[in-house]
């Protein structure tokens, strides 16, 4: 067990303040609970600043140099989903019933946030017991477009060595995710009277031919490539939108596509392989269709190397604190940790809560696993800070 006195009815108030903070995203404005968080690790000893990408799109970095050593950091987000319709309870006053605590953001993620302001807490009060530098990272919009964590990452901050990216992960380790591109194509038609469509070329039936060759390259191509972690990579369409009035033939049809990335493939040679299936999709079918955007998306896919000693200390820690499967497991969706991976970082994600009641109405953290991730995160710090013994 961890050799510190976790403070359990200082976790529940600090996710009462917090949950109560909205930072609903769209609009995110997460300026007044990174100004909380601050004020919490100011308070501990922490050297504070704040980065801003936009008005109220803020993320704020704390850190503490305690002697030689590594940098460690933790890093999750400020911003959470809309609270959305259906709830039981106010989702911005946090609610303890049957050994749960309800409201938008217990498990993702303010409840791995403030499990993580109290291991940085309590490590900041017994420095004597570990040698490095301790950072806690914690971003602005991941739940739309990880903006926070690039704008963070491409000021060239300090190296990370080894980051902990909070996520409900039902406290196991993920040491792996998917990363996502999001294209949105233009089908090209000719307009007409929709009395004499054949005086015209209907950008739908164009569409409904290129979808059929999506559908084709998804499972004969894109699914064939499998991660031993995350699974298949994938290639779907999400939406779709043409024409503009009832008598006209449309002249344009937009799809929407959602590509689905694997650890191991290159973001660069995913976008070629895209154009490419448009470029035979004229040849094969006659169908005109563009690239005319990139919706923006949390980012690429990762992994750190499961005999990597993040990953190893990260499973005895989940495993010492009641997990008896701690992993390492692999997320289908994305995260931050392939932005704290380009500063050199290995890392992994763990957190309380389940993905399941992550976005839902009624979201949930169970109080014991809220707990318990503080003491897990605590156990990773501190043996990724060793000091070392004099000989």
């Amino acid at each position: 067990m961890t050799i510190y006195q976790l403070n359990s009815a200082r976790m529940k108030n600090d996710l009462t303040t917090l949950v109560g903070i909205n930072t609903e995203n769209p609009p995110g404005q997460e300026r007044e609970a990174a100004e909380c968080v601050a004020n919490w690790l100011r308070s501990a000893g922490f050297d504070l600043s704040f980065s801003e990408y936009a008005p109220g799109r803020t993320n704020v970095i704390a850190v503490l140099k305690n002697g030689a050593g590594p940098c460690f950091a933790f890093n999750t987000h400020l911003d959470t989903v809309p609270a959305g319709q259906g709830w039981t309870t106010d989702p911005f006053t946090l609610i303890e019933r049957e050994g749960r605590l309800y409201g938008r953001g217990a498990c993702d993620a303010k409840g791995p946030l403030v499990a993580m302001v109290e291991a940085l807490r309590l490590l900041a009060a017994q420095r004597q017991n570990w040698s490095g530098t301790l950072m806690g990272v914690f971003t602005a919009d991941e739940e739309v477009a990880s903006e926070g964590a690039k704008f963070y990452v491409k000021d060239a901050p300090p190296t990370i060595d080894f980051a902990v990216i909070g996520e409900p992960t039902s406290n196991t380790t993920f040491s792996a995710h998917k990363g996502s591109l999001r294209p949105r194509v233009r089908v090209k038609g000719v307009s007409a009277h929709s009395g004499t469509p054949e005086l015209g070329i209907n950008a739908i039936y164009q569409a409904g031919r290129l979808l059929g060759l999506i559908e084709d390259a998804h499972h004969q191509q894109v699914s064939c490539r499998c991660h031993a972690l995350v699974g298949n990579a994938s290639l779907t369409v999400t939406r779709v939108h043409g024409g503009h009035a009832d008598n006209v033939v449309p002249d344009s049809c937009e799809l929407l596509l959602d590509r689905r990335m694997v650890p191991g493939e290159d973001e660069a040679t995913v976008r070629a392989e895209l154009q490419q299936l448009l470029d035979s999709a004229h040849v094969q079918s006659g169908v005109e269709a563009e690239i005319i955007a990139w919706q923006p998306t949390t980012g690429g896919a990762t992994e750190t190397d499961s005999s990597e000693a993040i990953v190893q200390h990260s499973l005895t820690a989940c495993r010492r604190h009641g997990q008896t499967e701690p992993g390492p497991f692999g997320f289908q969706g994305g995260c931050d940790l392939v932005h704290f991976r380009t500063l050199g970082a290995k890392g992994v994600v763990i957190g309380p809560g389940a993905l399941a009641v992550a976005h839902k109405p009624d979201e949930f953290v169970p109080v014991d696993e809220f707990i318990a991730a503080a003491a897990i995160y605590l156990d990773i710090a501190l043996a990724m800070l060793t000091r070392s013994t004099p000989s």
